[in-house]
């Protein structure tokens, strides 16, 4: 594994000042999957690279999907074989480069009588997705009788059940998937910020030659100058379109899915099912450490995109479909102990409701040089970057007479994955929890660090044991916090606390009990006053009550 490079906010004036000062090939708007997959990409190629991204990274769709690299199994009732071809061959190449992030995961998709998928058509089904994906092994499809069904899950509905297809897939951080990408840019080349936006672009001869970038730190501007501008703001694209004013043409539109996660022993399924719900869409229940989430609705959105949040109408229509499908659970609003709510910028089809639309990705290039790509899956994320990189590429061979390398994506390991196969993470998670169990950790506890960090769990487990901290529990937090100041441009306490470590989602408790002594870690890292924390603690209590409160008093 290559060493870490530091990447740090405590370093920022240095790295706006490089951002200032240089050219660079390609500005890259937008930190997400997307964006830093295109930064990668670029930059290991060989290209002179800078990423912007106007809030925290991954901090818009890139934390806020189902968290599945998959092929998109829904996609072949559109009869849309190009996507599931594509993003189910991807799913192998995504598990390879980070097996420690993105995880083989069982899938059971339950036949009931009057379901969306019959026997034959999910046998059927299934097995053109396992020959469009290229599945090999233990995770070609089988198909299950009714008994083996319900050996696998209990929960599933007897009366109605029929049998099950019983299939792979894999589960990931997006965040997580995110931010090691975008690291891995570093060791290429690339330079990135955070809380970095983008208020206008310069021009010279009618060509974008340059953006202004306001400094959401310190407010301060600065410009960065650049041959080509890449957009891959997400929901946010058609803003840069307009202060471009190239949004002509196609547009986006804007869909809402929402999650909802329970405690484990409220919801336990035994792997993760793909079900039906009875207005005729599907949904996952995926287990996932000490929780079980569920998702997701698909819902025309044009309200803030800064503040998108789950309603009382979202929470119990998710609700209601899973006591459909698990009879014997009778789930209600104070089982739901997390959510989250996030936008999918697809591209907008006259006459077409938001499950209809299209997953593909578009790329708009405008008369002055503006490229925005749009649309596209989580799990599409590498291949979407090859296309609008060899966009550029061209254009360098038309302007500059530059050869530009070919995409080698698929063979660069991302930070932290020192493993050739999946079952060298299950060994290295039980020999990091034998490492800390004498302390009083449990085996979530490895599996949390390996899971978010693979191999760069040693810097923390080196950290943890310099730390002085009477609770091993916090001081293990506290060593996270370190290594993702110094190395994972963590600003903000919510970066910490949602993006970085998923605590707001699957480990909610964890972050009212770290909420003090990591806030405390904070003001003595960034020098920070009394106010300053108390605003900051005051954001993460009202974040806590926005996703995990549901009462009709408070809604």
């Amino acid at each position: 594994m290559k060493e870490n490079i530091k990447f740090s906010n405590l370093d920022r004036s240095k790295t706006v000042k490089k951002l200032a000062s240089e050219v660079f090939d390609l500005v890259v708007i937008g930190g997400g999957i997307t964006g830093g997959g295109i930064t990668l990409d670029a930059a290991s190629r060989g290209l002179k690279v800078a990423l912007v991204e106007k809030n925290d990274f991954a901090s818009g769709t890139s934390s806020k999907s189902t968290k599945l690299i998959h092929g998109g199994l829904r996609y072949l009732k559109q009869f849309d074989f190009w996507l599931v071809k594509e993003v189910g061959s991807e799913r192998a190449i995504v598990h390879k480069l980070a097996p420690h992030i993105v995880l083989p995961e069982k899938m059971l998709l339950p036949l009931i009588e009057n379901g969306s998928y019959g026997k034959w058509l999910t046998s059927i089904g299934l097995k053109v997705y396992d020959i469009l994906a290229q599945v090999t092994g233990d995770d070609k499809r089988k198909m299950l009788e009714k008994k083996e069904a319900l050996k696998l899950e209990p929960l599933l509905p007897k009366k109605i059940l029929k049998g099950a297809g019983y299939y792979a897939e894999y589960r990931t951080d997006d965040a997580r998937l995110t931010i090691e990408t975008i690291k891995t840019s570093l060791q290429h080349g690339a330079l990135a910020l955070n809380y970095a936006a983008v208020t206008d672009f310069d021009y010279t001869d009618e060509k974008i030659s340059g953006v202004k970038i306001k400094d959401g730190t310190s407010d301060k501007e600065f410009t960065i100058k650049t041959k080509y501008v890449i957009s891959a703001a997400g929901p946010w694209v058609d803003e840069l379109r307009s202060i471009n004013n190239s949004k002509k043409g196609k547009r986006l539109h804007l869909t809402k899915g929402v999650h909802l996660v329970f405690p484990h022993e409220k919801l336990p399924v035994k792997q993760s099912v793909y079900f039906d719900v009875p207005d005729g869409r599907m949904m996952f229940a995926i287990p996932r450490g000490k929780v079980t989430y569920v998702g997701t609705t698909d819902t025309n959105y044009n309200n803030d995109k800064d503040d998108v949040r789950v309603d009382l109408a979202d929470a119990m229509y998710l609700i209601s479909a899973v006591n459909n499908m698990f009879p014997k659970l009778n789930l209600e609003m104070e089982d739901i102990v997390s959510s989250w709510a996030g936008l999918r910028p697809l591209i907008h089809e006259e006459g077409k409701s938001a499950s209809e639309l299209s997953r593909k990705d578009e790329i708009f290039t405008s008369e002055t040089g503006l490229i925005s790509i749009a649309g596209g899956k989580l799990t599409g994320y590498r291949k979407m970057a090859e296309r609008v990189v060899n966009r550029v590429a061209n254009k360098m061979k038309e302007d500059y007479d530059r050869e530009v390398k070919e995409c080698s994506t698929d063979t660069i390991p991302l930070t932290g994955n020192d493993f050739k196969k999946f079952k060298h993470v299950k060994r290295y998670i039980t020999e990091v929890f034998d490492r800390i169990k004498a302390d009083g950790f449990v085996a979530y506890d490895a599996w949390f660090l390996v899971t978010n960090y693979g191999k760069q769990t040693e810097m923390i487990l080196e950290g943890y044991n310099k730390l002085k901290d009477e609770d091993p529990y916090v001081r293990l937090a506290k060593a996270e916090l370190h290594f993702g100041i110094a190395y994972e441009m963590i600003q903000y306490p919510t970066d910490f606390f949602v993006r970085r470590t998923g605590r707001l989602y699957f480990d909610i408790d964890g972050v009212r009990k770290l909420m003090d002594p990591i806030l405390e870690e904070f003001g003595t890292i960034f020098k920070l006053d009394n106010a300053k924390l108390m605003s900051y603690k005051e954001e993460l209590q009202a974040l806590l009550l926005d996703h995990s409160d549901f009462s009709l008093d408070r809604v």
